[in-house]
């Protein structure tokens, strides 16, 4: 089962994921995509660590995250991917976001076996920005949660803390043995 969670920057939608991890069978593992370029995101990144049970295993990865998905799902029941967002960014730096976004749709099409939980900001909201650079990465994102968003069984939009169902599982949630 794909489980979407999108929302705005600092609207809780990594907490909600997170939530979601755990209540979910195990055994689980956490892929981040985000790598700090600078202090203020190594702060947030660490403070993300601290909220995190030790003991849940954690990935770290690159552009390459349709591998790492369809590896992780070998050994993990739950996987949860923490951000789409940041991980476009990586590939648009490496010049690869087309040609891997549809190698990660596929990729996620072959882990309906598992549940994976992918987390995506929401920068539609936010005004248009000036730069012709922003205003591509901002298409490419909106493409790609467009993408994930169709092939999810549930989406939520995550505003405030607080959680929106825009679109719920008709089969419902892998579980446990």
């Amino acid at each position: 089962m794909i489980t979407f969670v999108i929302g705005g920057n600092k609207s809780g939608k990594s907490d909600y994921a997170m939530g979601l991890l755990t209540a979910a069978p195990g055994p689980a593992l956490f892929l981040a995509t985000g790598k700090a370029k600078d202090l203020s995101f190594r702060d947030q990144i660490a403070a993300h660590r601290e909220r995190r049970d030790p003991a849940l295993p954690v990935v770290e990865v690159g552009w390459d995250l349709p591998r790492a998905l369809l590896e992780a799902k070998k050994d993990y029941r739950t996987v949860l991917v923490d951000s789409l967002d940041f991980w476009l960014y990586v590939c648009s730096q490496e010049s690869l976001d087309h040609e891997i976004v549809e190698t990660f749709l596929e990729a996620l099409r072959h882990c309906r076996d598992c549940n994976i939980i992918l987390v995506s900001c929401e920068i539609g909201f936010a005004p248009l920005p000036a730069s012709c650079e922003a205003r591509a990465f901002l298409k490419k994102l909106g493409r790609l949660n467009q993408a994930v968003a169709a092939l999810a069984d549930e989406a939520w939009l995550v505003v405030a803390g607080l959680s929106v169902a825009l679109k719920k599982a008709e089969h419902g949630r892998i579980e446990a043995d």
